[in-house]
């Protein structure tokens, strides 16, 4: 997005940013190994019993939330905006369409076809039928174990928060997530209890396991939200905004710098989580070093910026201004 001369600019959202810094986190040790064998982020827990896959769910929810963001900076900018909305997902869809090449467990790919299917639609539906066209899309996947139905959900999900408000609030508000996540995490136990006494087999997704994923992923958003409230606030913001600011690179480089070290430096990531959880760490600490010292010197991540360009097909500022501002709005966490 340029910040043109029409509107002003928009603050960032910074709760945004270290939602999706942390989940970035999460995301990359869920699928290290996966990627490290090059095998399918459905298939395989990669550190045995322990799953920490929440992050699917909360970056679908944030990946609907920014594709609202969006479409209310295009709304009076440009006399189409669901072209400019269809540009970025066409452009996802081909940077998906190139990292599905060194992962095939990618999601890239997946996010834009849904989004062109259910989440550009959705901006001709009333406001009501949003929320209402979610629930019935969450229900048909917990049911079915999951699938896209569920990434379609969640996307609708994000787009009705930012539609009724709630986005603009989280930065602020301790009550709503902290009475929220009571009642998730009250939800959560319970539903892991019937799971429980069900007797599933182990490792296979039930309508129960679903159910819990997701009451746990809205549990864990709702307490970082909390705790963003408390003095931890600033060091969650140094060490997870950086990382969220500029996700989609990270993301991409991720995969990079797993596969160099599996297959280049014979570092054994598929075959030992010891050897897993050390590669991620030395990994996420070097993207937030090279994300924090590139976004003291730029607006965005090299591969946002080249998103946006294709997004709005002018091209957007990268660097930052002399007086070290910037435009801020800029990346504005979509």
């Amino acid at each position: 997005m340029t910040c043109d001369d029409h509107s002003l600019p928009r603050a960032r959202i910074a709760a945004l940013d270290v939602l999706r810094g942390f989940t970035l986190c999460e995301i990359l040790l869920a699928n290290i190994q996966l990627i490290g064998a090059r095998g399918s982020a459905v298939e395989t827990q990669p550190l045995g019993d322990w799953d920490p896959w929440l992050g699917l769910p909360v970056f679908s929810l944030l990946f609907g939330v920014g594709f609202s963001l969006l479409l209310d900076s295009a709304v009076g900018r440009v006399s189409r905006p669901w072209l400019v909305l269809l540009r970025r997902l066409a452009a996802l869809f081909a940077i998906g369409a190139v990292h599905t090449l060194l992962w095939p467990g990618e999601i890239l790919t997946r996010y834009a076809l849904v989004g062109v299917v259910v989440l550009l639609p959705s901006i001709w539906l009333p406001r009501w039928a949003v929320p209402v066209l979610s629930a019935l899309f969450l229900a048909v996947a917990v049911a079915g174990g999951g699938g896209l139905l569920l990434i379609a959900g969640l996307f609708l999900l994000g787009s009705a928060l930012v539609r009724y408000g709630v986005v603009e609030k989280i930065d602020t508000s301790v009550r709503g997530p902290l009475l929220t996540g009571l009642v998730l995490a009250v939800g959560a136990a319970a539903t892991a209890w019937v799971g429980a006494g069900a007797g599933a087999e182990a490792g296979q997704p039930t309508p129960t396991s679903t159910l819990a994923d997701l009451l746990v992923a809205g549990m864990y958003v709702c307490f970082l939200l909390v705790v963003l409230r408390t003095p931890l606030r600033r060091a969650l913001q140094v060490v997870f905004a950086p990382l969220g600011r500029i996700a989609l690179t990270n993301y991409l480089t991720a995969t990079l710098l797993v596969l160099a070290g599996s297959h280049l430096l014979g570092l054994q990531i598929a075959q030992s989580s010891s050897v897993a959880f050390l590669v991620t760490g030395c990994i996420l600490v070097a993207q937030w070093v090279f994300a924090t010292v590139w976004l003291r010197h730029y607006l965005q991540g090299p591969v946002e910026w080249v998103w946006r360009w294709a997004t709005w097909m002018r091209r957007p500022p990268l660097r930052r201004s002399t007086d070290g501002r910037g435009m801020e709005s800029l990346g504005v966490n979509r």
